[in-house]
């Protein structure tokens, strides 16, 4: 049986549930995985220490980490190399130690683009609407350009915010149109949307409750979460009651994770197998919480 080490390095990670879903995957291919939570709060470390835990990691004959917040910009200077995706987006969420280099991937985009080539395979593109330009924002607009919309507008509280993402898209997909729009006009902009992407933590269970108002869900616009924890957001159950076709954010979860995965081992995962695993994580969590 063939060991393995890896990790997930970021802040307020202790409840995470990739360990198990990366670690059950791999009991299934015979691997002897260990996967590792390492938060920088438990530890007493900051963020500015990252480059020394990043060498005593490495040093440790770690084969990959996952980063997440508030790690994933400030990961790329320890870097030897960066996959195409992770330098359009400047942000890494996937380490690969590979001999003497250190390679970051960003699974982001890439797990949020399979969630919406498997949940939402014959939707209209055309025109969406990204609620939230922040932290997931660049990786799921990414997707969602890369997915075929021509028209992406993104709205968020923080204008300047919103018109940077856009700027630095519009870099990558010159032949579409982005845009941003205020707050105050996401009912004007949603009336001719397909869909809807939500990206803002609105939704977790430290921020319940929804970002838009509930009348602006109709029948004929899809909506895709990122928030999987919980997996039913009232945003989800609200735009479930309306009519309207709808993802959670547990399909990202798991094509992150798996395609992380595979960057690791070497081993295509079975994604199947690791959304059942998540769905019964999430049940059993959800239990525990009645």
């Amino acid at each position: 049986m063939s060991s393995l080490l890896c990790g997930l390095i970021g802040t307020g990670i202790g409840a995470s549930l990739t360990p198990s879903l990366h670690m059950t995957e791999g009991a299934h291919h015979g691997l002897d995985y260990e996967y590792r939570i390492l938060d920088l709060a438990e530890l007493g470390l900051g963020v500015d220490d990252l480059p020394e835990l990043f060498e005593r990691v490495r040093g440790a004959g770690c084969r990959g980490l996952n980063i997440t917040h508030p790690c994933k910009q400030r990961v790329i200077e320890l870097l030897d190399e960066l996959s195409p995706e992770a330098a359009r987006l400047g942000a890494v969420n996937t380490v690969l130690f590979e001999g003497d280099r250190a390679i970051g991937h960003n699974t982001d985009w890439s797990g949020f683009r399979r969630s919406l080539d498997r949940g939402l395979p014959d939707a209209r593109f055309e025109q969406v609407v990204q609620l939230g330009a922040g932290g997931a924002g660049a990786a799921v607009g990414y997707a969602t350009l890369d997915r075929g919309a021509r028209e992406l507008t993104l709205v968020d509280a923080d204008p300047g915010r919103a018109g940077e993402l856009a700027e630095t898209l519009g870099t990558h997909f010159p032949d579409r149109r982005l845009s941003v729009a205020a707050p105050d006009r996401l009912a004007q902009v949603l009336e001719h949307a397909d869909g809807l992407v939500h990206a803002t933590p609105m939704g977790m269970a430290e921020h319940p409750g929804m970002a838009l108002p509930a009348e602006l869900l109709r029948a004929d616009l899809w909506v895709a979460e990122v928030v999987y924890r919980p997996v039913e957001t009232e945003l989800v159950r609200t735009a479930r009651a309306s009519g309207a076709r709808t993802l959670t954010g547990a399909g990202m979860a798991v094509y992150q994770a798996a395609d992380a995965f595979e960057i690791f081992t070497g081993i295509a995962p079975d994604a199947d197998r690791m959304a059942t695993h998540m769905d019964a994580l999430l049940s059993r969590e959800a239990m525990a919480a009645k």
